[in-house]
């Protein structure tokens, strides 16, 4: 994951690496993904048994986000970062499902997602679904470009679903999330979802970190409620995934699992 000048940069698609995106989708059952993704899968699996159940648990808690944010907090607009490769119950289909006017930009910087993005581009009529090919680390060209098709000076739900920890040095991760965040009035919300250091989730960082890109932290459950200073957390707070207003959307996974999750509202 690099930051790129180029506010459309290019990105290599190099098969024989195993990339984070396609990894997550053959976690979730997809097809969209290579040999080197569904090795590097295994091997995670191997150590790390609990990742398949995460995988889900981290679609069923985006899932349970948006449904709230669009019936009870009013969001119209969502900007998705690191979104992945659309499996099923993705951001726009939840959001227009219940309000076809919303509008979704989803971001990522693998070139299979661009591939697949026409998947992405459908959208109700009165809404819109745009894809932005770029990185986490540039906030300010993400911002720019989302710009054209959302209304910043309106309330806009940002989600940083399992991408985070992708993010290295805490102290930069956190920068990142203030940007976005500064850059969305009162009333806008985030979204996070964050692996959680743990013994097998640490031994499946090691694993993915020896073959895979981008890298992966997991990081404590303060730091990352520290990515939320400054608003207002939605009870739960910060808790385990599939703690977070558990419902009838949990895919099969009610118990904890290595990754934490939370909502906050801007002031």
């Amino acid at each position: 994951m690099s930051a790129d000048s180029d506010p459309k940069p290019q990105w290599a698609l190099d098969t024989g690496v195993p990339h984070t995106a396609r990894v997550w989708n053959y976690f979730l059952g997809g097809q969209d993904n290579f040999v080197s993704d569904r090795e590097a899968g295994e091997r995670i699996a191997k150590v790390n048994p609990p990742i398949l159940e995460l995988a889900r648990a981290s679609r069923a808690f985006l899932v349970r986000a948006v449904r709230h944010l669009t019936t009870e907090a009013g969001i119209r607009q969502y900007l998705d970062i690191g979104t992945g490769l659309p499996t099923f119950n993705n951001t726009h289909e939840v959001a227009q499902g219940i309000a076809p006017e919303s509008r979704i930009v989803y971001v990522d910087n693998d070139p299979l997602v661009l591939v697949h993005a026409g998947a992405l581009l459908t959208s109700t009529v009165p809404g819109a679904t745009r894809y932005i090919e770029a990185d986490l680390r540039a906030p300010d060209s993400i911002l720019s470009e989302a710009s054209a098709i959302l209304d910043l000076d309106r309330p806009v739900a940002i989600m940083l679903i399992a991408i985070l920890h992708h993010v290295t040095d805490t102290a930069e991760a956190q920068s990142i999330v203030a940007r976005l965040m500064d850059a969305v009035p009162s009333g806008s919300h985030l979204a996070i979802a964050h692996a959680v250091h743990s013994e097998t989730m640490d031994e499946g960082a090691r694993q993915w970190n020896r073959v895979g890109k981008p890298p992966l932290i997991p990081r404590t459950v303060e730091e990352i409620a520290s990515f939320f200073d400054g608003l207002e957390l939605l009870e739960p707070g910060v808790v385990t995934t599939t703690r977070w207003r558990p419902g009838d959307v949990d895919l099969g996974v009610t118990h904890e699992v290595d990754q934490y999750a939370a909502v906050g509202r801007k002031p």
